[in-house]
């Protein structure tokens, strides 16, 4: 049985006292929250204000990015092991915002996945295509693609512990939002992608999270589909009653 995991994904927005006090709002509101397991992931530099605000409550502590070294002469860069230090129980690799604006390749974003599972953290791996890729008809090629790049030299123990993320491009800060119909038909392509480059035992344990203009509205209907264990929310998990109401989804 797959546990569905919310994830806030906050950006570039809030700073350590804006982001601890939202953590501190949204604490009572999921704190009854049964079969679910909640993450927030702050900037880096409001990971420690918000680490301390969730003491002791049922929200887990991500980061949205690191460097695959442990330490080093990398300026400006936070590492796996850093973010583990910081209380971080997670991280977000391979977000389309780090593949468009900073460049990151599938290969860079390998060695990344690597790193994190070295550290102890566990890697939210994120694809999807753009809408002119959609367009042509390219979406299984690209996700299938990103898929099996990004794992490529793991155990099929290693990639069971992983959680993928698929976010259409088009559809990420948009205010559009696949159906749940188009999301669903990709998360089953690539749990099946996953039984091919695995086994089918991987395939069925792997958390795979619908990331892409989740809202309160649009919650219940993507999580009755059957390959949807999640959701990586950006907008609407930067005000606590909405994305309250995104983790208290109504089950099917």
């Amino acid at each position: 049985m797959r546990i569905p995991i919310m994830a806030g994904n906050w950006k570039m927005y809030k700073t350590p006292d804006e982001a601890a006090a939202l953590a501190a709002e949204l604490k009572p509101l999921v704190k009854d929250a049964q079969g679910v397991e909640i993450l927030l992931c702050p900037s880096a530099l409001a990971i420690a204000a918000v680490g301390q605000t969730l003491n002791g409550s049922n929200i887990l502590l991500g980061g949205q990015n690191c460097y695959p070294v442990a330490e080093g002469a990398y300026t400006g860069e936070n590492s796996p092991a850093m973010l583990k230090a910081a209380g971080c129980s997670h991280v977000i690799l391979g977000h389309s915002e780090r593949r468009q604006y900073f460049n990151e390749s599938d290969a860079f974003i390998n060695e990344k996945t690597k790193a994190a599972l070295e550290f102890g953290l566990v890697p939210i791996v994120c694809v999807g295509e753009s809408l002119e890729q959609r367009e042509s008809d390219q979406t299984f090629d690209v996700v299938g693609g990103q898929v099996e790049k990004a794992l490529a030299g793991f155990t099929p123990a290693q990639v069971a512990g992983m959680i993928l993320a698929y976010e259409p491009i088009w559809a990420i800060g948009t205010g559009k939002t696949a159906s749940p119909e188009q999301a669903q038909d990709v998360h089953a392509f690539i749990r099946g992608k996953l039984a091919e480059l695995f086994d089918k035992a991987t395939a069925d344990a792997v958390r795979i999270q619908y990331g892409g203009s989740v809202k309160p509205g649009n919650v219940d209907e993507l999580m009755a589909k059957p390959d949807i264990d999640g959701a990586l929310v950006g907008g609407a998990s930067l005000k606590a009653d909405s994305f309250a109401r995104i983790v208290n989804f109504v089950k099917a």
